[in-house]
């Protein structure tokens, strides 16, 4: 069944299904006010975006109340395309937290328009596991990308500008400039550029291409920042190229930092929203996991904390990325002691691991999620590095048999772990309570101090082979000339004390991403690393990673309608 949709008749020869939309349609919203009440929020503090959405101000943080409260990270083992429902299972996981009588607020990212337009769709959750109002949080939401995307192109703007000026001219090197623009769709064909064609009044002709807007290190810049003087400096570190004498030019030095933080003044602030059972949610930030850090921002992560008991996030695709970056870069740089993990697997996804087509994920097959269950057995032992227990949620899927769950339940017990079914996309939380009580359970006598995996003064190399080695059960790292390069580069630089983000495949352990299951004796290649200054990391591209997607054969777009009333269809 696919699962955007909920089976809601049990009559033989009758079914009707509701779509997400359909459902999130049919939900009566409550005010925002009603809902920030429930966290302590008064109404003078909110900024309200209609009667849906508010911004919170950020001297809501609470560092002490931080201290005493627990934060859950909900990962995955490595994803079929179409995911294994993260989201869904992170918001069901908080209205269970809540039944049970826990004060739970879930933080999330963003989604981004690449992907809603393209093959994954939204990222508002599913089923009966959502957070509303659904079409405007995957449709613009508050402008928070549109001003990332406008901060990003500015920088953009005046390093061309300065190109031609000849006042303040820093003397830039064309073939140096490392700063790309972005905008927020699913492009091929802007990867690669060429732009100031048509004679003298056009600028500089120079090579130039775009990410998307997720990639942007502007992106990472706001999810990493603690607060807007923290923004500030953060924007005028960004690395941009040299000058034709080999010296280093950063935003600063196009005195850009400024102008920057302006567009991003209202995007800094934290979004407000509600879930379907009327239960807090803080929506902010949206970097990709495969090629960013995938993390929503600090600021939201903290704000959540200051005034919720439990806070649940999660973090983009598997835990080889997500999980490893929200741990390594974001818990790191923060301060945050994550209390436990959840594992979020499926059936379907255990067969594809255990070989199965596509066309066969949803045939039963013991054989097949007995061989997948190695994949996520090794996302169990990396999680345990971190000195962190995890639970398994396996997130129910009509398809699944009750002797395959039994399975992965005893497999998962074999290891010490809980492993819950969660059908918070049928049920919402009376679906997730189970789950709820096996986090609870790791929180209240399990946890432990986190401990992130490399310290960030080690060598460059020495991060980035823990990381291939220690999560990915790679056996080696080879560089490319141009990766070896980069890394003499960032040691010129000073910039060797940068946690690494690598930018790898989400569909394997490895950077080929045939190679399912839990692959080993096999070697990663480093093709180039990026360095992104303001954030404080550097991005190793492995493989044939690309930091603009390309969209699909049939984008999700195609099957989508407005009618004259505004009201929308086939968004999920």
């Amino acid at each position: 069944m696919n699962k955007n949709y909920i089976y809601i008749s049990l009559k033989p020869y009758f079914m009707k299904y509701l779509s997400d939309i359909e459902i999130a349609q049919q939900t009566d919203l409550t005010h925002i006010k009603s809902i920030a009440k429930k966290i302590n929020i008064e109404e003078d503090d909110l900024e309200m975006y209609g009667k849906y959405k508010a911004k919170l101000p950020l001297n809501l943080i609470d560092e002490k109340a931080i201290e005493s409260n627990n934060l859950i990270l909900v990962t995955a083992l490595t994803p079929t395309p179409a995911g294994e429902g993260k989201t869904t299972v992170s918001i069901g996981l908080t209205e269970g937290l809540n039944k049970i009588g826990k004060q739970a607020t879930v933080v999330l990212r963003e989604p981004s328009l690449g992907p809603v337009f393209g093959i994954k769709g939204g990222a508002a959750g599913g089923g009966y596991s959502q957070v509303v109002p659904m079409e405007d949080i995957n449709l613009h939401f508050t402008g928070d990308f549109n001003a990332v995307e406008k901060a990003n192109n500015l920088l953009s703007a005046l390093i061309d500008n300065n190109l031609q000026s000849k006042v303040g001219n820093l003397n830039i090197d064309p073939r140096t400039i490392l700063w790309k623009r972005v905008i927020d769709m699913n492009d091929r064909a802007l990867r690669d550029i060429t732009i100031g064609l048509g004679g003298t009044a056009n600028g500089i002709p120079r090579q130039d291409g775009f990410n998307i807007t997720p990639a942007s290190e502007v992106m990472a810049i706001l999810c990493m920042a603690s607060d807007f003087e923290d923004l500030k400096q953060r924007l005028g570190d960004i690395f941009i190229g040299f000058t034709f004498d080999k010296k280093p030019i950063f935003a600063r030095d196009l005195n850009a930092e400024n102008a920057m933080a302006i567009l991003l003044k209202d995007a800094i602030k934290p979004n407000l929203v509600q879930t379907l059972e009327k239960n807090p949610a803080i929506i902010h930030g949206g970097p990709f996991a495969n090629i960013a850090q995938g993390t929503n921002t600090i600021i939201a992560t903290k704000m959540g904390l200051s005034l919720s008991n439990y806070v649940v996030t999660e973090a983009g695709f598997g835990a080889d990325l997500g999980a490893e970056k929200f741990l390594n870069i974001k818990c790191a740089q923060a301060g945050l002691n994550p209390k436990c993990v959840v594992l979020v697997a499926t059936i379907r996804a255990l067969r594809h691991h255990g070989g199965a087509q596509k066309e066969e994920y949803n045939t039963p097959s013991i054989e097949r999620v007995e061989e997948g269950f190695k994949n996520l057995e090794k996302h169990i032992e990396n999680i345990r590095k971190y000195n962190i227990e995890p639970v398994v949620a396996i997130n129910s899927f009509i398809s699944d048999s009750k002797d395959e769950v039994d399975l992965i339940i005893d497999k998962c017990n074999a290891l010490n772990v809980q492993a819950v079914v969660s059908e918070g996309w049928a049920k919402g939380g009376e679906g997730t309570k189970n789950l709820a009580k096996a986090v609870v359970d790791v929180v209240e006598n399990k946890s432990k101090t986190f401990k992130p995996l490399y310290d960030w003064k080690s060598p460059i190399k020495d991060k980035i082979e823990t990381i291939a080695k220690e999560i990915y059960g790679a056996e080696k790292v080879e560089y490319s000339k141009k990766a070896q390069l980069n890394i003499r580069r960032i040691d010129r630089l000073g910039f060797n004390d940068f946690a690494v983000c690598i930018a790898k495949t989400q569909k394997s352990f490895s950077d080929n991403d045939k190679l399912i299951g839990r692959p080993r004796g096999f070697t990663v290649t480093v093709r180039e690393i990026e360095i992104a200054a303001g954030a404080r990391f550097v991005i190793p591209i492995l493989g044939k990673m690309m930091r603009m997607p390309g969209l699909p054969s049939v984008p999700a777009s195609t099957n989508m309608h407005i009618d004259n009333d505004g009201v929308i269809s086939g968004l999920s």
